[in-house]
């Protein structure tokens, strides 16, 4: 497990560059509050919006996510709390007022980056 990427997967880095190219800037595998030991993929600061790409396996995607077949008490075990650690992620954000978008990683890339750019521009309007 040691050579699985929690960062710079390769959906996160083409979603960045799609999202870089129109403009905005981000923190990226950055915690939004000090506090809270979660760290988002893309962090827009100033509009207060947490971007979350989940990638099929470890986060249980409904789609393409299949149960091992060895070991399968300890995979059940761990997918089940890394669902329960991003329900609770995304409620502990929303409480402190942050918009927490969440994609997989099987999603296109271009329309995971225009969703980015559409709610951070909103966001940033609302804010000024």
């Amino acid at each position: 497990m040691q050579g699985n990427r929690s960062r710079d997967t390769q959906a996160e880095l083409v979603v960045r560059r799609l999202v870089q190219a129109t403009g905005l800037r981000y923190r990226f595998d950055a915690r939004p509050e000090r506090d809270l030991r979660r760290t988002a993929d893309l962090l827009f600061t100033r509009a207060r919006v947490a971007v979350l790409i989940d990638s099929c396996y470890w986060h249980g995607c409904p789609d393409h996510f299949k149960m091992p077949s060895t070991n399968r008490d300890y995979w059940e075990g761990k997918t089940g709390r890394n669902r329960l650690r991003d329900v609770e992620t995304t409620a502990l954000l929303e409480e402190r007022g942050w918009r927490v978008l969440r994609f997989w990683e099987h999603e296109a890339p271009a329309s995971i980056a225009a969703s980015i750019v559409d709610v951070v521009r909103d966001r940033r309007e609302v804010t000024r």
